[in-house]
């Protein structure tokens, strides 16, 4: 967030053309490229991921050729011609065919790479003289699982295709109704919504796992520090120095007092003008540290003479989740084949391309914080307590969210803002590092895993114990929902009768481990299904063969004691995988039969995934009204953080209201003008936020039809100036709106409704009913693995998923190959160790050549609950893919893998160990 002028500025008037325009900047002396477009000269459509070169969501093209902007300084731009992607839309005809084609496949998703992708694309198309994959390999992107945009951009080279329509009713592949703004590069993210020259936020973090720490002279710091605006600390919190997602065990401070607990833990706050804070050195602030032991591992948590994080968490165990029925100890004694395994996970990080951002400012006395969330209305919550203020003072405007995936639950930036705009009284920014994001922000929980399981001769399961161990951290964050989850979906989509699984969540001095698609259920798959193809052999039965017999089916009681009359899709999606499974069998036979140092494996598991919260309240609000003019609005309040549901739930209102989704207008999240709609988690959006929008839309529906007389479900309604058309077959009916009174937000007819799943809560031995709707997974993973060096390449991937019912088959799609895509990461190459992976340099995330051809099975078993009887998807996809990748890596070269990623050097390593067995 450099300025435009300082002391140490470069010659004035560095010129060049930007977007066919002559332009001046006056940077400072090696000023990035990347921050002169965006704060002097106002193309905030460049985006700013990690500011080393690793994520290229900054590509620009130079004289034509992409750079990564941010590793050229602004003076390198001399004379030279610059291209953004708001230009090139505008004039470029590649960039135009670009534009249809992403949003023809629903190639941008959250949008923050769409602009590095899209330059990119514009490159390669004006002279293809690369391949693709090479052309687009230097920008990265977490949502899509860049299958969609491969798609695209060859649909662009050859010349276009039929257009995906724009509009259209439930179950259509329409194009995202927010589609336009990311493909033009007009979507406003966190960092993109300040004014220039608006003061920073700087926080000082923790640089040990483990410090005491002394402030020197802060309001010194203050008075003689020349562009300093204020300091901020404990001592200018008002309200409670206290916050977390789950009320109960709230613990994380706003700013720790006298001891930090892990690395990148916030202390103090520096607000200064931007020409300051461009230059400001974090060890120039007074404070003094002293590093005291740490706790990094369960076990060592664990021990008598550990440092103990909180108080009444015994043991360093923050708490623990139960599920058993039957004996399972029993029937695993009983049993005529067993199989015992212990497993290893790591920290994963998010890794979404946008780190953490916004603005906040006061006015009239309110403080307004504009940014990345997933959960509004819990920041709401969390300020209130923080800054001690009615919550009628503050207001929570999100910004478009580029990627989340779990971890913009908690709140990051919000505090500081808030707290910062208060003190200067006027307008503050805030943008993390990608650094400072990886150090602060929540992970993957890390787990320790022991299970053993059970079957009889005939293959059915017999006896079921499951014990893990969650890494939370050293704060609680999602910890508790994460040790929970886990017992009651441990079994996997299965029937066993006799079962036990227990989890704890365990405080260290590490970052604190949150919510990241799956809640703690994928590390329990990688043991369950790793370890039924383990069994499967013991039983010389075929691996899929062995799920099919085991699988949970309707009027089948799930471990929980849960019955579900319809809507048991695991089945449905083993017998969709019959004939891919039988095809890859034989072609792995051939392939291995002719030798050499390559072998290829093919590999299943499947998984399922209760769409909600465990067994509490989970309420969605849909509001919608009618304007004297006709128009239809509808307050969307549901994040969509790129998963689609701005077009899904509209979808799914205008299913109900009988209209087409071309007739509304949405009104995004905002805690002034949007109810809840909930947080954007646990794959709950399209089943609760739709449910609320469906009952909105049939609530607005019957009032206009009662005003006509009508009663008929086939009736259509369609605005026309000022009035309501209704088209009854032939018949044809006119609602007037002139003249009805208009409530306080101009509505002359409103529909506002809620749903909450029907769940109970579990009891002592975790019975009950924790869900409303699972949906079921089961993915097919081919592998070549080249034995001389341990290497592992994903040949394609084939994924069955039950639905319920597709409200935008596209959009199922997006979701597959981006959970695939996580799966595949947190499988072969993702781990983030605490201190040494803080940058997307030594912290690997897929790139575009390691995502090969996924084909997507779309299973619709209509669930009971779900909006005309659709299911969520978003976390099912990540949950079986690691799994089936571990098996198919055990087909290929014959090891039994129990830790993850499956590293080069581990996988050798466990070669090697299997050859002198």
């Amino acid at each position: 967030m450099s300025g435009t002028r300082m002391k140490d500025a470069a010659p004035e008037g560095i010129a060049f053309t930007l977007n066919n325009k002559p332009v001046q900047a006056s940077p400072t002396a090696g000023e990035r490229l990347s921050a002169t477009l965006r704060e002097s000269l106002g193309a905030r459509d460049v985006k700013i991921g990690c500011n080393a070169g690793d994520c290229g969501a900054c590509t620009v093209l130079v004289d034509g050729a992409p750079v990564c902007a941010c590793l050229m300084s602004t003076a390198q731009a001399e004379g030279r011609h610059v291209e953004t992607l708001s230009g090139l839309v505008q004039t470029d005809k590649n960039t135009q065919a670009l534009a249809e084609a992403f949003q023809n496949h629903g190639a941008a998703q959250c949008g923050i790479c769409t602009p590095g992708m899209m330059v990119s694309a514009t490159a390669y198309l004006r002279d293809k003289n690369s391949s693709m994959e090479d052309a687009l390999g230097g920008v990265l992107c977490r949502c899509t699982g860049y299958r969609k945009i491969l798609d695209a951009v060859a649909e662009a080279a050859a010349g276009g295709a039929e257009p995906l329509a724009k509009f259209g009713g439930m179950g259509q592949s329409i194009r995202r109704l927010d589609g336009v703004p990311k493909v033009e590069g007009r979507e406003a993210f966190g960092d993109d919504v300040a004014p220039p020259d608006t003061p920073v936020v700087h926080v000082i973090r923790a640089p040990f796992p483990r410090a005491s720490f002394e402030f020197g002279d802060l309001e010194g710091f203050r008075t003689h520090t020349n562009g300093v605006l204020a300091v901020l600390s404990a001592a200018d919190i008002k309200g409670r120095n206290c916050f977390g997602v789950i009320p109960p065990f709230a613990d994380q401070p706003v700013f720790a007092v006298a001891e930090t607990r892990f690395r990148g833990e916030a202390v103090a706050a520096v607000v200064g003008t931007p020409e300051f804070m461009a230059r400001f050195d974090p060890a120039e602030f007074p404070v003094i540290w002293q590093e005291l032991p740490s706790v990094m591992d369960c076990d060592t948590a664990m021990e008598p003479d550990a440092p103990q994080l909180h108080s009444g968490r015994s043991g360093n165990v923050m708490t623990g989740g139960f599920v058993q029925c039957g004996d399972a100890d029993r029937a695993l004694d009983a049993a005529a084949h067993r199989v015992t395994g212990s497993f290893s996970t790591g920290f994963v990080e998010h890794a979404y391309i946008e780190p953490e951002a916004g603005f906040a400012t006061v006015t009239d006395g309110r403080v307004e914080i504009h940014g990345c969330t997933q959960a509004p209305v819990m920041d709401l919550d969390s300020m209130e307590e923080i800054l001690g203020m009615d919550r009628s003072r503050i207001r929570i405007v999100p910004t478009a969210v580029g990627g989340g995936f779990g971890s913009k639950l908690d709140i990051s930036m919000q505090p500081y803002l808030a707290l910062a705009a208060l003190k200067v009284n006027g307008p503050v920014r805030m943008a993390y590092s990608r650094a400072e994001s990886m150090q602060s922000t929540t992970k993957r929980h890390p787990a320790e895993i022991r299970l053993t399981i059970g079957a009889d001769p005939s293959g059915r399961l017999q006896g079921f114990r499951f014990d893990g161990l969650f890494n939370t951290g050293a704060y609680a964050s999602w910890g508790p929902t994460v040790a929970n989850r886990v017992p009651v979906h441990a079994s996997g989509p299965y029937q066993i009768p006799d079962y036990r699984a227990e989890a704890k969540g365990i405080h260290t001095h590490c970052p604190p481990a949150g919510a990241f698609r799956g809640f703690g259920v994928p590390q329990a798959a990688i043991a369950q299904e790793v370890l039924f193809d383990e069994l499967a052999a013991k039983l010389d039965l075929d691996p899929l063969e062995f799920r099919e017999i085991n699988a949970l089916e309707n009027g089948v009681p799930t471990v929980c004691g849960q019955v579900f009359e319809q809507g048991v899709g695991i089945k449905a999606c083993f017998k969709a995988l019959r004939g891919p499974w039988a095809d890859a069998l034989a072609e792995v036979a051939t392939f291995n039969a002719k030798g050499g140092h390559m072998r290829r494996g093919v590999g299943i598991a499947a998984g399922w995934y209760g769409c909600g919260n465990t067994s509490l309240p989970n309420p969605s609000t849909i509001k919608s009204g009618v304007r004297e003019d006709g128009t239809i609005m509808l307050h969307q309040g549901a994040m969509d953080i790129g998963q689609g549901a701005n077009t899904v739930i509209s979808q799914i209102f205008a299913q109900a209201l009988g209209c087409d989704v071309k007739y509304l207008r949405l009104i995004g999240a905002d805690t002034d003008v949007t109810p809840d709609a909930g947080k954007t988690s646990a794959s709950r959006q399209t089943f609760v936020s739709g449910n609320a929008a469906r009952l909105s839309g049939l609530a607005l529906r019957a009032e206009i039809l009662r005003r006509c007389n009508v009663d008929s479900a086939a009736a259509v309604i369609e605005p026309m100036g000022g009035a309501l058309i209704v088209r009854d077959g032939a018949a044809r009916h006119e609602v007037s709106l002139e003249g009805l009174p208009a409530d306080k937000d101009g509505y002359v007819l409103r529909a506002e409704e809620s749903y909450d799943p029907p769940t109970r809560p579990l009891d002592k031995d975790g019975q009950g009913v924790p869900y409303a709707q699972f949906g079921y997974a089961a993915h097919l993973a081919v592998v070549d693995v080249d034995t001389r060096y341990g290497t592992v390449h994903p040949v394609r991937f084939v994924a069955a998923h039950d639905v319920g019912h597709a409200v935008n088959p596209m959009l199922v799609e997006g979701q597959v190959h981006g959970g695939i895509a996580q799966g595949l990461g947190m499988a072969l190459m993702e781990e983030f160790i605490p201190g040494r992976t803080e940058n997307l340099h030594d912290y690997l995330i897929p790139t575009i050549g390691d995502i090969p051809p996924i084909e997507t099975l779309i299973i619709e078993e209509p669930d009971a609950h779900g909006p005309y009887g659709a299911k969520g998807l978003g976390e099912h996809v990540l949950i079986p893919t690691a799994p089936a990748l571990i098996n198919a890596i055990n087909r290929a070269v014959g090891v039994q893998l129990r830790q993850v990623p499956v590293t080069p050097s581990r996988l050798k390593a466990a070669m090697k160990e299997a050859r002198h067995d």
